[in-house]
């Protein structure tokens, strides 16, 4: 019996990117996802309410507590987990969908969920943003003005918790220029997105086709 052999398709590349509150993960994603056009980003889950200029469906799919709790129950998550008081969680169907597609998918997620990811997916791809000192994140959380002193002091000592954790990542980018933190960052994403792994039978006999096999 002849076994026919199946079209290995390009395979989606999953990359999460986590850092502290005030890291500037934002800042960094943004222009790297106008790089690559067919790269998108995952919208996270959420429970927490929205901030004034964020939009549902692109900044974050807003949720109440019994929806969220429906979701766990039906193992609709990849990871989720709680912070600050509010929980986050990431569709698993989403990322599932995206790379069945050969589709890139951009995560931006903490460190706990960050674990969840790499356990069930261990070929993602993890980077890790620094901000360049304690003093300078301090002042980012400050500058933003939407919390109280308390809630401050919590953001910062649960950030610093945090960046223990970037040890456990495959990249970690120090984000003292942003402009080259940027660069750094694409760098990252150009060179796994072109890994001979990540390449599917088409590319492959692409290039094969286009400059002939050894004689």
């Amino acid at each position: 019996m002849k076994i026919e052999q199946q079209e290995i398709a390009r395979a989606g590349c999953l990359f999460i990117v986590s850092g502290p509150s005030g890291a500037g993960k934002t800042s960094i994603c943004t222009p790297a996802l106008e790089e690559f056009e067919d790269v998108r980003p995952s919208v996270s889950i959420t429970t927490r309410e929205p901030r004034r200029d964020e939009v549902e469906g692109k900044d974050y799919c807003f949720v109440d507590d019994a929806r969220f709790d429906r979701m766990i129950a039906d193992d609709e998550f990849v990871e989720w987990a709680e912070v600050h008081g509010s929980r986050y969680g990431t569709s698993r169907r989403s990322i599932e969908d995206a790379l069945a597609a050969g589709r890139d998918l951009l995560l931006d997620i903490d460190v706990q969920g960050a674990r969840q990811v790499k356990a069930v997916y261990p070929d993602c791809v993890a980077v890790f943003l620094l901000p360049p000192s304690r003093d300078r994140l301090e002042a980012r959380l400050k500058s933003r003005g939407t919390e109280s002193l308390d809630a401050l002091a919590l953001r910062l000592n649960a950030a610093c918790e945090e960046i223990a954790a970037f040890v456990d990542y495959d990249y970690v980018i120090v984000n003292e220029d942003l402009d080259v933190a940027v660069k750094q960052f694409i760098s990252i994403l150009r060179g796994e997105r072109q890994r001979v792994g990540r390449l599917g039978d088409d590319e492959r006999r692409m290039i094969l086709d286009t400059f002939g096999k050894p004689s």
